[in-house]
């Protein structure tokens, strides 16, 4: 099965390999609707909050490697309830989150708060580096 052409193989873009990888992974995580999510920007931060309701914090872990932020919920298997349920709308699953960070955010912290997981990330005052590059003439 071939891949479908995008402006990423514009031929004018060489070695934007792993900007296309962070695209297609970020695509793919976007069609996943468990657990629900926000991402809110309060003051200078960005807050990414889960609904991680039943989960302990043993339970769950969030992760970075490179610009991939990995928010996961691995869930024990639970001997069967006693009770017979009529309805069952609370997922008992586990579930891995994925968000490609930009250049130069980082994760501040992260804590389970009322059944919601929030991981707290800004953005550190950068300066904008001009570097002056030699022109050589052989």
């Amino acid at each position: 099965m071939s891949r479908p052409t995008s402006l990423m193989d514009a031929p004018f873009l060489l070695g934007f390999d792993q900007t296309r990888a962070l695209i297609d992974r970020a695509q793919r995580a976007a069609t996943d609707a468990y657990p629900p999510y926000n991402v809110e920007q309060i003051d200078d931060m960005v807050r990414i909050t889960l609904a991680v309701a039943g989960f302990t914090p043993d339970e769950l872990s969030v992760t970075v490697e490179g610009r991939q932020l990995t928010l996961t919920g691995k869930r024990e298997v639970a001997a069967r309830p006693e009770g017979t349920f009529l309805h069952r709308g609370i997922a008992s699953r586990g579930f891995v989150r994925t968000f490609v960070l930009a250049d130069g955010l980082e994760v501040k912290g992260s804590r389970l708060q009322h059944g919601l997981l929030h991981v707290d990330l800004f953005q550190p005052d950068q300066q904008k580096a001009t570097r002056k590059i030699p022109i050589s003439t052989e």
